[in-house]
């Protein structure tokens, strides 16, 4: 066969369609990792891939998109990355006889990477690097690098495979049907951005033909690349528990004449696409072969430059956010009192406590995002208590069990409510009911959300668009002067910095060594640092934060002095006077405190307040 360039030059290419489905079709339960059937059930997998072949496809993809280390790691088969590549890549050799290309195909890693997440951009490249080595082995002819929601991984693996070999490379976004990215990247910025490194720029997975075809049609006005279009066979319906895609052969095949129409040179399927699809696609490209040769030059001229994307906007000045950003820049001693939201939806003794915090001169309520149950929200809650208390809030707001694009929602919301302070946290990892290893969910985690708020604050959405007027968010971290590997905790500090931090609220702090320890090391980032007091009602509060709250240092001198101090009022004086000798101690470095009591206990904050003034 000639180069798979030339041949793309010189003729529309048809690729196969879903690997998954056809499986899942075959008996195969969608909880098994499909990749590792190259092992264990090789015959399944190649009987797919030639009843692909016979369709007509002139492209078959290796039955490797969840092969890399990440997504094997969560099947125990990380060590089997190699070998689950390679034999994917010759069974679809053997398969193609010679009679269609073999493309290696490889999907994002199922984590995110900078800036939304943990993982480097030069991590995720080293991933995919040890993937495409693999397929390579293998004798791929090429790579189909899809479904990447994200602009930035997608490029990782370009930089990855590049840096390989000089194989072609086919690079498909995956998109809503409103055009843009997963993430909120519009067609306007990836496809230039995917031409300038890839040999073919494409869309696949995630919707059917007809909204597919209206970015196509964006893609085409604006870029020069070779395009690829691969839509699902429509949206799943459940039909009787399992999901059927409902979209005809008859009807893909009018839209892939539609696709080759506004420049398509590799068309196919994804989810729900079958070999019979595959059939009446190839059809349709024969019919229009001719056509399609007349076409191309009119295609060409009629592409046009698309004007550049608004560029990010000056953010609001720090001290006209808010009036806690406000004393904090202008050296202010702040003073934060936490209060949590109340079971069910009834707010009003958390009001009444949130106005007397400010008649006795607090600052700023605090509102956490940690409780679970019937609890009111976070966010609910501080719209509440400055609407009807009058206070200003610090809103925690939490990346567990959220999406990135929810989440994005959910503090636009806030900013439209009046909400602006914001203390990001990944959020606490809890076993659920009676299955400790069913953990909560995070798409990104605190840096990454940093990083979003951030790009809010200069008008930008995830995605790179103008979302309008920037937001105007005061943005805290946490960080822990307790923490048992400290030095993975000022790094991941100084990444918060980096992603836009702008201040810092600190763990409970119960001795001043455990405080300077860490603040002799992130003196240097000049942010203002909020220090952290619990005053321990009794000996048993003291002992429990000791032993079973990650991240929380109690000296032994502490938990000394409470258990001396006997029960209840005695108790409870002791442990507000131990919060008040460390805040006193602290006061000169620090830019505030933070003050959260347990039970609610409202007046023993306030004393302990009262011996800082």
């Amino acid at each position: 066969m000639k180069p798979f360039l030339e041949a793309i030059d010189e003729r529309v290419l048809v690729c196969d369609g879903a690997m998954g489905t056809m499986l899942y079709a075959k008996g195969v339960f969608i909880n098994r990792c499909f990749d590792a059937m190259n092992l264990t059930d090789p015959d399944r997998v190649a009987e797919v891939h030639q009843d692909y072949v016979r369709a007509g496809a002139d492209v078959v993809e290796t039955n490797t998109f969840g092969a890399n280390r990440i997504k094997l790691r969560g099947f125990g088969l990380a060590d089997r990355l190699r070998d689950i590549n390679v034999a994917g890549a010759r069974l679809a050799t053997k398969a193609a006889s010679g009679h269609a290309y073999v493309a290696g195909a490889i999907g994002p890693l199922g984590i995110r990477i900078e800036p939304w997440g943990r993982t480097g951009k030069d991590e995720a490249e080293a991933y995919f690097r040890e993937q495409a080595e693999a397929l390579l082995e293998g004798g791929v002819d090429l790579f189909i690098l899809e479904t990447f929601r994200d602009l930035n991984e997608i490029q990782a693996a370009i930089a990855a495979v590049r840096g390989l070999c000089g194989l072609p490379i086919v690079a498909q976004m995956t998109i809503e049907e409103d055009g843009n990215s997963l993430d909120g990247t519009p067609p306007e910025q990836f496809a230039p951005a995917l031409e300038a490194a890839a040999d073919v720029v494409g869309v696949n997975c995630s919707i059917g033909p007809a909204p597919m075809l209206e970015t196509i049609e964006r893609m085409s006005r604006i870029t020069r690349a070779r395009l690829s279009a691969q839509p699902n066979a429509g949206r799943p319906r459940d039909i009787d528990g399992r999901n059927i895609y409902l979209s005809s052969p008859e009807y893909m095949a009018s839209y892939a004449r539609r696709f080759l129409a506004h420049g398509v040179r590799l068309a196919g399927g994804c989810c729900g696409t079958t070999p019979e699809h595959v059939r009446q696609i190839k059809a349709a490209v024969k019919a229009l072969a001719p056509e399609l040769a007349r076409s191309g030059a009119r295609q060409a001229a009629a592409r046009v430059t698309v004007e550049p994307l608004p560029a990010e906007v000056p953010a609001v000045p720090k001290n006209v956010r808010s009036q806690l950003a406000r004393s904090l820049a202008e050296g202010r001693f702040a003073t934060i009192v936490e209060l949590s939201p109340p079971k069910g939806y009834v707010s009003d003794q958390i009001v009444d406590r949130a106005r007397m915090l400010r008649i006795h001169g607090v600052d700023v309520v605090h509102i956490p995002d940690g409780p679970r149950g019937a609890r009111m929200s976070a966010l609910s809650l501080a719209v509440l208590i400055q609407q009807q208390a009058w206070i200003e809030t610090v809103l925690q707001y939490s990346c567990r069990d959220r999406n990135l694009l929810g989440m994005q929602s959910d503090l636009l919301g806030a900013h439209a409510m009046g909400v602006r302070n914001l203390m990001i946290v990944t959020g606490d990892v809890h076993g659920v009911g009676d299955y400790p290893d069913a953990t909560a969910v995070f798409d990104v985690d605190a840096i990454g959300l940093t990083n979003v708020v951030t790009r809010l604050n200069h008008g930008l959405d995830i995605g790179g668009q103008p979302i309008g007027a920037p937001t105007a968010f005061h943005v805290g971290v946490e960080v822990n002067p307790g923490a048992e590997d400290l030095e993975e905790e000022i790094r991941r500090f100084e990444y918060k910095i980096e992603a836009g931090a702008e201040f810092a609220i600190t763990r409970p702090v119960f001795d001043v060594a455990t405080f300077e320890r860490l603040f002799a090391r992130i003196e240097s980032a000049r942010v203002p640092v909020v220090v952290g007091l619990w005053p321990f009602e009794s000996a048993l509060n003291a002992e429990f934060m000791a032993n079973e709250v990650p991240g929380v240092s109690v000296p032994e001198s502490v938990l000394k002095r409470m258990r001396c101090a006997g029960d209840g009022e005695a108790a409870a004086a002791e442990g507000i006077a131990i919060a008040r000798e460390v805040g006193c101690a602290l006061k000169g470095a620090i830019h505030g405190v933070h003050v959260a009591a347990p039970s609610t206990r409202i007046e023993a904050a306030l004393e302990v307040l009262a011996g800082l003034r």
